[in-house]
């Protein structure tokens, strides 16, 4: 699976990039598509690349961030995309504002979708949060991540995705606990690292 972010531009484009501004340009949210530079892919583009492959969409529109909507106009629109785009069942989206992914249940029931925590929540109760508000999964940091919290999951029928993890001994660590992904920078590393768990 791809993990890749995701920002409305000015006129309602939807642009990868992490950050809230592109260097030397300023916010996605003050651009229009027609304005992004070339290495900028929008949505369509960066799912269409990622063919045959499963895409976790986070959305990308935070409190305190350069035009931050709190109607959730890039939940719907990211929504409205995957159903206009037949993209629905390759794509789980995922955002730290529990109420952006709520919105995007509403918008498009069959979209998969999963609520980030941050490391100070009780992940247990995050957990049974997503599994009340209807989430695929709980995408905890993976320093808070415990062998029960994945079981205790895994019996609710939520997945469990941990983030960020480049190490190769906590990758083996989390895979031998059972979690269902793990975010990571170096995905060579971690296919070694589980090649290397295999008998």
């Amino acid at each position: 699976m791809v993990e890749l972010d995701v920002r409305r531009t000015a006129d309602g484009a939807l642009a990868v990039l992490h950050d809230p501004a592109v260097p030397g340009l300023g916010p996605v949210c003050g651009l229009d598509a027609a304005e992004l530079p070339a290495w900028l892919p929008l949505l369509e583009a960066a799912v269409e690349a990622c063919d045959g492959m499963h895409v976790n969409v986070e959305l990308k529109d935070l409190p305190g961030e350069p035009g931050f909507d709190a109607d959730g106009a890039l939940a719907v629109a990211v929504a409205t995309w995957a159903r206009t785009a037949g993209v629905v069942d390759r794509l789980l989206v995922s955002s730290f504002d529990l109420t952006a992914v709520d919105r995007v249940r509403v918008t498009e029931p069959a979209l998969r979708t999963a609520w980030l925590t941050l490391p100070g929540y009780d992940q247990s109760e995050a957990a049974r949060t997503c599994v009340a508000r209807g989430h695929a999964a709980v995408h905890p940091p993976e320093s808070v991540v415990t062998a029960t919290l994945v079981a205790d999951a895994h019996e609710r029928g939520l997945g469990v995705n941990a983030w960020t993890v480049d190490d190769p001994a906590r990758m083996r660590v989390l895979a031998g606990w059972g979690v269902d992904g793990i975010v990571t920078n170096t995905p060579d590393v971690l296919v070694q690292a589980l090649r290397e768990r295999r008998p």
